[in-house]
């Protein structure tokens, strides 16, 4: 599993390591952990790294050392570096007489060529997006010059993934300790490139974020044993579909008959859509041990989410079904509930805008979580999964923009709900369900249509078995 702390429980940690280490020494990791990066890219690229020419946007402090003591390491395998600093006043001093040693130049100017471009302008101590001068010089960098980020892309906040203003595009983000929130929550992960991890010895508590991988999904996911029957294994109730959309019910089945339940029971107006495409589905009222609802389910139907929402069983709640949800019946709620709203959605729960919600996500899901007691899937780019109670929320690794088609959500919900009925917990339920939805729609490739994400999950669910 892929872990992410925030910028003080990195700090705290890089102060307890530090008072064990000699002056420096954790510096010196980093940038050695830095420049191999740096080398690795050069050599993939070029073949070498002698020769190239090598570029430090540097900004003050620690982040600036970094690269300063990265690019003195890139200088004495024969690379042209040149840094240009933000503030020539601040310049890490150490780091400085490093690279000069090295035979590294310092210059005012942005070189109008480069082999590659290291992003030290800020780190993750930034906070609002780059000042002038820090923009200034990112706006310089040579076209198609690969960059890399040190720490976290320059502009980007560390915590939360946010995009306040000017801001880095990095090719690769070398960061040091632990993930940061930032590098795995859009709008920040767009900028990030491929995040590389340096392990510089930090002692770390529990995470602010998970990420989950193939070994952690496979284990999640529900399997058979000689003794199970089909209500042993669990029975999702579909509660979805119209008159005016009835194809969302079928998706929805869809998604749910592959999700790894026993069986799918459709309580609703487009039965013989669903039974013309699924012929084993149960039609009817009857016990499950999760339920569906919400996709394409119209206007007028709070009722019956309202029913639901009074039982014992769990209850996914999707789309339509998210109208007026009440945050006291949810809390009061004893059996999972799990809420899967797109970001328009999730900004007529909480009351905001739908760009507040875009451009804060792990803020905006955690506010979701506490209000309404539930668990909460904000589908997205990144797509995150909170629980209430302060657990490490979950971003999703996998996916594509194609997923971004009609009907893609109501597969998620089906499969995503089957899991619930074959037992996983809500937060469970909701990454593996992501997860598996998002390398379905890699295996598929775009453009996509939704049918094709359902016919594509048992090839992703065996993907994850044998990583």
């Amino acid at each position: 599993m892929r872990t992410a702390y925030s910028v003080d429980t990195v700090r705290a940690a890089e102060r307890e390591l530090m008072a064990r280490l000699p002056e420096g020494a954790l510096m010196h990791r980093a940038a050695a952990g830095l420049a191999a990066a740096c080398a690795g890219l050069l050599t993939r690229r070029r073949g070498r790294v002698y020769g190239a020419r090598v570029v430090l946007l540097v900004g003050p402090g620690d982040n600036g050392g970094d690269t300063l003591y990265a690019g003195a390491r890139l200088a004495r395998r024969g690379a042209g570096v040149t840094a240009v600093p933000m503030d020539p006043e601040r310049m890490h001093a150490g780091g400085l007489a490093a690279l000069r040693a090295a035979g590294g130049r310092v210059e005012q100017a942005v070189p109008q060529r480069a082999d590659l471009v290291v992003d030290g302008l800020l780190g993750i101590g930034g906070r609002g997006g780059l000042r002038p001068a820090g923009a200034a010089l990112a706006e310089r960098i040579p076209s198609g010059a690969p960059v890399v980020a040190v720490d976290l892309p320059s502009g980007v906040d560390a915590d939360t993934g946010e995009v306040a203003g000017p801001a880095v595009t990095a090719d690769l983000t070398v960061t040091f300790g632990a993930y940061k929130p930032g590098l795995l929550i859009d709008p920040g992960a767009s900028r990030a490139g491929a995040p590389h991890l340096v392990d510089i010895g930090l002692e770390l508590p529990e995470p602010e974020l998970e990420a989950l991988q193939h070994a952690d999904v496979a284990g999640l996911l529900p399997e058979p044993t000689a003794s199970s029957d089909k209500y042993r294994r669990g029975v999702v109730g579909i509660v979805a579909g119209s008159a005016q959309y009835p194809g969302a019910a079928v998706l929805a089945v869809a998604g749910a008959l592959r999700g790894g339940a026993g069986a799918v029971r459709y309580v609703g107006p487009a039965a013989d859509a669903v039974l013309a495409r699924y012929p084993e589905t149960l039609i009817g009222p009857g016990r499950v041990q999760a339920w569906v609802i919400g996709p394409g389910l119209g206007e007028g139907r709070a009722g019956e989410v309202a029913d639901l929402l009074a039982g014992d069983a769990a209850v996914l709640v999707d789309a339509d079904g998210l109208r007026g949800l009440d945050p006291a019946v949810l809390r009061a709620r004893t059996a999972p509930t799990l809420l899967t709203p797109h970001a328009g959605e999730a900004a007529a729960l909480l009351g905001v805008s739908r760009e507040s919600v875009e451009a804060g996500r792990l803020a905006a899901v955690r506010r979701l979580a506490e209000r309404y007691g539930a668990t909460v899937l904000l589908k997205g780019s990144t797509t995150l999964v909170a629980s209430a109670g302060g657990r490490p929320v979950r971003v999703n690794p996998t996916g594509t923009p194609w997923l971004a088609t009609a009907g893609s959500g109501d597969v998620l919900s089906g499969l995503a709900g089957s899991l619930l009925a074959a037992g996983l917990s809500g937060t469970d339920a909701g990454s593996a369900g992501a997860y598996l939805h998002g390398l379905a729609a890699r295996r598929t490739g775009g453009p996509l249509l939704a049918h094709q994400l359902a016919e594509a999950l048992p090839s992703a669910w065996r993907d994850t078995r044998h990583a």
